[in-house]
């Protein structure tokens, strides 16, 4: 017994491979890499990213569903995982079957953003909008699918107004539709975002988390604008190839909740605008089942299906 108390004390004991199921440079990079590189400085092994996207983040998901439950393969992902479970039809693996949850690693508020020409400042007078104009609004989105296209979607069924989805290569494309006024509002990590509301380039509407951002005090929540019950986040977990060893999961829990009492992964998050991770392994599964209830509702009624 002993002995196996000082081998898991020691894990990791070699480099540790993240997948990350999107093309480097995206938004899981964006905590992927700061946090790898802590994770890495803190315990003198290397954790090393592994981008395998496609699919929806599904390709990486079934990448590490199928590894060896050793303590050295890890999926960082965002909550495309769980939307995944009801858009796409034939995943070869099952999400609570073959992955264990870890932790959240970042939870970023969504903010509904809208061109500069669209005459509405806040979420009612977007509405009024919409419903004056029926039909010819567009809401722009990251493609089919996402969680940016499902929440238009939501937002269609929430105010009972019909815009058109607009479906781009991703979110970078989608956000220069916006700022060209090709599209009327799209939903976008507040991370994102911020540089374009903070120079006058778009207009924030409403933020979708269930408080408001300390980052963007100012801008009310969808729920106090009237929308209730509408929240949505972009946030980011960590799993293990479920049949991992209990003191792994147990040991990387804590080194993401030491990871951030450092002043400079505080601050960092602080300027992405998000909040950070470190929830219990239970907790956080019981969140994700919840995110899979949610999306899984928006898919069925919406009738989207991803491929």
């Amino acid at each position: 017994q002993a002995q196996a108390q000082v081998q898991v004390q020691e894990w990791p004991q070699k480099p540790v491979k993240v997948i990350v199921p999107f093309p480097p440079g995206g938004g899981t990079d964006t905590v992927a890499r700061p946090l790898a590189a802590k994770l890495t400085q803190m315990t003198g092994h290397q954790f090393v990213l592994d981008n395998r996207g496609g699919a929806g983040g599904t390709i990486g998901a079934l990448a590490a569903a199928k590894s060896a439950p050793d303590g050295y393969t890890v999926l960082l992902a965002p909550v495309h995982v769980a939307v995944a479970v009801t858009a796409y039809k034939n995943l070869q693996y099952d999400l609570e079957r073959d992955l264990q949850p870890v932790t959240t690693v970042a939870v970023f508020p969504d903010v509904l953003v809208a061109a500069m020409r669209v005459p509405a400042k806040n979420l009612q007078e977007l509405i009024s909008f919409a419903k004056a104009n029926d039909g010819k609004i567009n809401c722009g989105s990251a493609g089919n699918g996402t969680t940016r296209h499902l929440s238009c979607e939501m937002f269609n069924a929430a105010a009972g107004v019909k815009a058109t989805h607009v479906p781009y290569k991703g979110t970078g494309p989608a956000t220069t539709a916006l700022l060209g006024g090709e599209v009327d509002y799209i939903f976008e990590a507040l991370g994102s975002a911020a540089g374009h509301i903070r120079n006058g380039k778009l207009k924030a509407i409403a933020v979708t988390s269930a408080k408001r951002s300390p980052a963007f005090p100012d801008v009310p929540t969808a729920i106090e604008s009237g929308l209730a019950g509408f929240e949505v986040t972009s946030w980011y977990g960590l799993w293990v190839p479920r049949g991992t060893s209990a003191d792994v999961v147990k040991r990387l829990h804590a080194l993401v909740n030491k990871a951030f009492e450092d002043p400079e992964m505080r601050e960092l998050w602080a300027r992405l605008g998000a909040e950070q991770g470190g929830v219990a392994p239970d907790k956080f599964g019981e969140f994700v089942g919840r995110e899979v209830q949610k999306w899984g509702k928006v898919v069925r009624d919406a009738n989207i299906k991803a491929d």
